[in-house]
């Protein structure tokens, strides 16, 4: 039984991606340290999340299935410290979490500890509609604040946006009957500071500290510019109805926007509307304000909640730079037509593979040995005699054989 679970729960874009590819990455020094970070796979906590909670997912929900279980095994296997990271479990219900703490041992002896990073509405807004983009949505920005904006928070877009971003309700979820000194809330950084102060802060968190692990980006969730986004928006209209959710993820998510858009420099960068700064604000203070008051373990400073003065000039994304769009466009056809060059290469290459497994069996059929052999298999599969004696010749060839 594992004597402590770090649970870091979300929230969605606060460095949680840079977090799991840096523990991912570093599994065997973790290891030597007394700490378990169980994942064969970089997804492997995503897809746990997605089986706790049995959310569909493109396709991934059946890929899912026992991952949950499989992951609480080996933390109740372990005998230190465990950790468990993914954003998604931010969205989990009671229900939910009362059955995720049982199954890594909560009521058994194991200290569990909750973790929940956080950062102000007025960038998380915005990044969260970029996000909703990314995953093939089509909404408008100014239908999306719309959204959030409504009091009963019924729609799809609101429920989801705030059970990952109301901070407050996260925490009566998951750390409801846990000692404050076991909740730990972590704060992105205001822009300007150190480059690895976020990271510095993940590490005092979680206990890394000492410890020399991978720190080199690989994998990450950067953001869009204004016209990039705009046009992931303009290719999800015109290529949802034709194009499978397995295919998205690796060509429009990973390929165009990962790998290509988020590199681009010089686009205006995507914000929040003047008009919303206020309502945003006024929240990210609150809630700040309430964490303090519960007394829970703050790693960084609560008034990163309320925001640094806006610097990003507001640039409607509704109304892009249509030059700048076209750039962006240009850059995703190149990245398109790279792809598909390799991909022909690859198959160009099978192809030639094959003609020569081909040609060598045609090569070994035509040698008088080999037809010899096949007829005089042929003829002892006729008889009942015939087949024992193959079974007996298999068998001897078998326990003789070195890869036997």
């Amino acid at each position: 039984m594992a004597r402590r679970v770090l649970l870091h729960v979300g929230t969605p874009k606060t460095g949680t991606s840079y977090l799991q590819d840096v523990l991912f990455r570093s599994r065997l020094e973790l290891q030597r340290a007394g700490i378990l970070y169980p994942a064969d796979r970089f997804d492997a906590h995503f897809l746990a999340g997605l089986d706790l909670m049995q959310l569909p997912w493109g396709g991934l929900e059946a890929e899912a299935i026992g991952a949950w279980g499989d992951l609480a095994r080996r933390v109740r296997e372990h005998s230190g410290t465990a950790i468990i990271s993914h954003e998604i479990l931010a969205s989990a219900s009671r229900p939910q979490i009362e059955r995720a703490l049982d199954s890594l041992g909560a009521g058994s002896g194991t200290e569990i500890h909750v973790l929940l990073s956080v950062r102000d509405l007025v960038r998380q807004i915005p990044a969260e509609w970029q996000e909703n983009v990314k995953h093939r949505s089509t909404i408008s920005y100014e239908a999306f604040l719309a959204q959030l904006a409504d009091p009963a928070r019924s729609g799809r877009i609101a429920s989801w946006f705030w059970s990952v971003q109301e901070i407050p309700d996260i925490l009566d979820r998951w750390a409801a009957g846990l000692p404050p000194e076991q909740v730990h809330v972590i704060t992105v950084p205001q822009p300007g500071g150190p480059a690895d102060q976020l990271w510095q802060r993940f590490s005092a968190a979680f206990g890394l500290d000492g410890l020399a692990l991978r720190h080199e980006a690989i994998r990450a969730n950067p953001s869009l510019g204004v016209p990039e986004t705009a046009l992931v928006r303009r290719i999800n209209a015109s290529a949802n109805a034709v194009l499978e959710p397995r295919h998205y993820r690796p060509l429009v998510r990973e390929l165009l926007a990962h790998q290509t858009l988020s590199r681009r420099t010089g686009s205006p960068r995507l914000a929040l509307p003047p008009g919303s700064h206020a309502w945003a604000l006024d929240l990210s203070i609150g809630w700040a304000e309430e964490i303090r008051a519960r007394g829970y373990d703050v790693v960084g400073d609560l008034a990163d909640l309320a925001g640094a003065p806006v610097a990003v000039p507001w640039t409607d994304p509704a109304h892009p730079d249509e030059a700048q769009v076209a750039d962006a466009a240009v850059d995703a056809l190149r990245a398109v037509l790279l792809e598909t060059a390799r991909l022909r290469e690859r198959e160009e290459q099978l192809a030639r593979d094959l003609d020569d497994a081909h040609r060598a069996l045609e090569r070994a059929y035509l040698r008088p040995t080999y037809r010899w052999r096949e007829k005089t298999v042929r003829r002892l599969q006729g008889g009942r005699l015939g087949q024992r004696l193959l079974a007996l010749y298999r068998s001897a060839r078998g326990r003789s054989s070195l890869s036997a």
